[in-house]
């Protein structure tokens, strides 16, 4: 599966900068809102130091990264769900992602204007969230419209349907966020189709210049997304843009100077990784070396489904060993002669890190 992050914020709080930063991209970036008026698409490699570590076991031809899809949407203002802005064009696209990237302005520059009027954290998140609600609502009263005429009919599921959407209308109207709402997954399935944007996890990135002198942005920030039960990201937009810039050398040299472990961009993928609750297996041969993104929980049958529907429709076992049993082992032969290849059937669930060979029959 791939894995599709809308960025979303207010204009000049740093999207486009992240953006292009992130992916080495040239989205337009500049001083007024609206310089993103189509949605700028980056495919990203997604780092991890495991494939290159299985290949130096592993003979092979080349080495294959599963990718995340980052969206940079343009920047939304107040009523952006009344078609203020360019807003229902940038709000149609926020549906089609699997979570949203909230970028946060949380430093103060003089020369970049602020479309309020100054820097203020909260505010800027609760008009962002306001809008999606409104939005949210507009497309739940649609449905349940439509729904309402069909109660005649008495369809239980149609019954069902009306009741889920009548306490997600109450709870938009009371300002909370779909995500929020007290649902049983049984509920939530009414709403599925809906594509409601207040549904979608969110990870706030928290947009800094001076790490020491945004404290006090940060800590705010921080605690309203742990209130709700979301997570956070910090990252220095302008840092992340100089880095990109360098040769793959100097990023290293740069971050042994500077004292850092990993980019803005995989804290980045880290994080989104864990909030949409995925994980990583790997396959490995001497043609390539690569990773496959799943969801947590995943059985082998499905995982091997990633790769191809047949290896899924014909699924007769898959050959299984962790990443963490090749490296200490050192090769696949010791592996296999100390017992760490196990032969899994249909109920197998992949872990992070499996590397796997699937036998299949179709």
């Amino acid at each position: 599966m791939g894995l599709n992050c809308g960025i979303v914020g207010l204009p000049n709080v740093g999207k486009s900068t992240i953006f292009n930063a992130l992916t080495s991209a040239k989205a337009a970036s500049a001083n007024y809102p609206f310089c993103t008026i189509d949605p700028n698409i980056g495919i990203v490699a997604v780092p991890d130091q495991r494939l290159d570590k299985i290949a130096e076991i592993i003979t092979t031809e080349k080495i294959v990264p599963t990718i995340v899809e980052f969206v940079d949407i343009a920047g939304l203002v107040k009523g952006a769900s009344q078609g203020e802005g360019l807003g229902n064009q940038f709000l149609g696209h926020i549906k089609s992602v699997n979570a949203i990237l909230h970028v946060v302005r949380c430093f103060e520059k003089s020369d970049i204007i602020h479309v309020e009027g100054g820097v203020h954290p909260i505010r800027d998140i609760e008009i962002i969230n306001t809008e999606l609600i409104l939005a949210d609502m507009d497309t739940v009263e649609k449905r349940l419209l439509k729904n309402e005429k069909l109660l005649k009919t008495g369809d239980k599921n149609i019954i069902a349907a009306v009741g889920v959407l009548k306490k997600v209308r109450d709870g938009l109207n009371g300002n909370k966020t779909a995500r929020l709402l007290p649902l049983t997954d049984e509920e939530r399935k009414f709403t599925e189709d809906l594509h409601l944007m207040t549904a979608k996890p969110v990870l706030y990135v928290i947009n800094v210049f001076d790490y020491d002198k945004d404290k006090q942005y940060i800590e705010a920030v921080t605690g309203y997304a742990k209130q709700e039960n979301s997570k956070c990201v910090i990252i220095s937009g302008d840092i992340e843009s100089e880095i990109a810039q360098m040769e793959p050398s100097e990023r290293m040299t740069y971050y042994q100077e500077m004292g850092i472990e990993e980019s803005g961009l995989e804290k980045l993928i880290r994080e989104t990784y864990s909030l949409l609750g995925l994980i990583t297996y790997f396959t490995a041969g001497p043609k390539e070396v690569k990773a496959w993104t799943i969801k947590q929980g995943t059985k082998a049958p499905q995982a091997a489904g990633v790769i191809h529907s047949d290896f899924e429709r014909g699924f007769i076992c898959a050959e299984t060993y962790n990443y963490s049993d090749l490296i200490s082992m050192g090769s696949e032969q010791k592996v296999k002669e100390k017992g760490f290849l196990k032969l899994e059937g249909k109920e197998y669930v992949v872990k992070d890190g499996d590397i796997m060979h699937f036998r299949f029959n179709v």
